[in-house]
């Protein structure tokens, strides 16, 4: 039973698993399924002030604070007690492509040339990390909402807002890997 905890699950039953959290969301509470919305209710919780977005009643969104909680724990979870011993398996050309920047150590879950303290404190660290979480962060606030909430559960919904904020995010994420990322790896 272990092992199939261990290994990746085939499109075919992760994707419905992940889709069946939009009916039993909506059946169990009329509850709307989205990530980017518990830092809201964090600041809300956390922050006493007199700014006017953070002023609503978050307890009844609380809901939405153990779910995140529970990712974080099952994420903590499977990067001490599931993990894969084996080094990522990346396409052969892929890894070519890699390592012409430089990109060779597959062995943990994201290359440590990339995402590591030491590699913050370079350019190609820097943008890669702060300038791409910022516009994550500013892109899902703009967009008003994540990719889970808009792709999972606004799709879902037939919400014509969430439909073109999915379509900007493919685009997006296009662009940003053909064109603009071959250029920060470079660096």
């Amino acid at each position: 039973m272990l092992e199939i905890i261990r290994e990746p699950w085939p499109w075919y039953v992760a994707g419905p698993l992940i889709g069946l959290t939009v009916p039993i969301l909506l059946i169990i509470g009329n509850k709307s399924f989205g990530i980017s919305s518990s830092l809201r209710h964090i600041c809300a919780a956390c922050i006493p002030s007199n700014i006017s977005f953070f002023k609503y009643d978050w307890k009844k969104e609380s809901w939405n604070l153990f779910f995140v909680f529970g990712i974080f724990i099952g994420g903590f979870i499977a990067a001490y007690f599931l993990t894969n011993p084996n080094p990522v398996e990346i396409a052969p050309e892929l890894s070519e492509k890699l390592a012409t920047y430089g990109i060779t150590d597959h062995t943990g879950l994201v290359p440590s040339q990339l995402f590591s303290w030491e590699s913050l404190l370079t350019l190609r660290g820097f943008i890669m990390m702060v300038v791409g979480g910022f516009l994550v962060g500013f892109g899902t606030r703009y967009a008003g909402g994540c990719t889970s909430g808009h792709a999972i559960m606004g799709l879902s919904n037939l919400q014509w807002p969430s439909l073109v904020a999915t379509i900007c995010f493919m685009i997006g994420g296009f662009v940003m890997s053909l064109l603009i990322l071959p250029y920060i790896l470079s660096l």
